[in-house]
């Protein structure tokens, strides 16, 4: 069992950044991936992001890419997601998710275990 909790999101006005973490229990971290997804009212949860257990392979989906930065520390069991150059398009519930293994997934249900959501908003 993985428990998954957000935190770190808030107001910011475009143009702005955050940094999300996702901290996680459990003694086997360095073996799930882990995802941030992301939903706004009304839409899909979206993919964002993926990173394996090492640390060292990532995946961004396009409309991120060279703005935010997927990044762990085995040793805390967190993860975190660097956030620059917010839009007010950015605004969503952030989610992060784990899956036991190295194969990376953007879809939600491939992955066994989520937090609670931590919201972003990006004011124009």
């Amino acid at each position: 069992q993985v428990q998954l909790v957000e935190s770190g999101g808030g107001l910011v006005h475009a143009g702005g950044s955050l940094r999300l973490s996702c901290a996680a229990s459990g003694r086997t971290f360095g073996d799930y991936g882990v995802a941030w997804f992301r939903q706004a009212p009304g839409k899909e949860r979206n993919f964002i992001a993926h990173i394996r257990g090492n640390g060292i392979s990532t995946y961004y989906t396009d409309s991120v890419k060279g703005r935010f930065t997927i990044s762990r520390d085995n040793a805390k069991n967190t993860v975190y997601l660097q956030m620059n150059s917010l839009r007010p398009e950015d605004t969503a519930v952030y989610y992060c998710a784990a899956r036991l293994g190295v194969a990376v997934f953007t879809t939600p249900t491939a992955y066994s275990y989520w937090g609670q959501g931590t919201q972003v908003t990006v004011s124009s």
